[in-house]
């Protein structure tokens, strides 16, 4: 797998926090493949995975970026920092 894609990752986690569309920020703590299917594991207690189902007709970047906005949209709970 690309380290590229661990970098796109973290791009769009952090533009997703200076746009304010979470409520806190995230870092890649690793990504893993398995299949067609790729799972971002955070350093944050919050939301452990986000996973990203890679399709031809998208870039990595446009889905990292749904995948994090569905998973933060799920969440329960209190949304504290940490």
């Amino acid at each position: 797998m690309p380290e590229n894609h661990k970098a796109q990752a973290q791009k769009v986690l952090a533009a997703l926090w200076n746009e304010k569309l979470i409520p806190f920020e995230l870092t890649v703590g690793k990504l893993t493949k398995s299949g067609e299917e790729y799972t971002i594991h955070f350093h944050d207690s919050r939301i452990s995975t986000a996973n990203i189902l890679v399709t031809d007709d998208r870039q990595f970047a446009d889905l990292v970026r749904a995948a994090v906005l569905d998973r933060v949209a799920r969440m329960s709970g209190p949304l504290r920092a940490v």
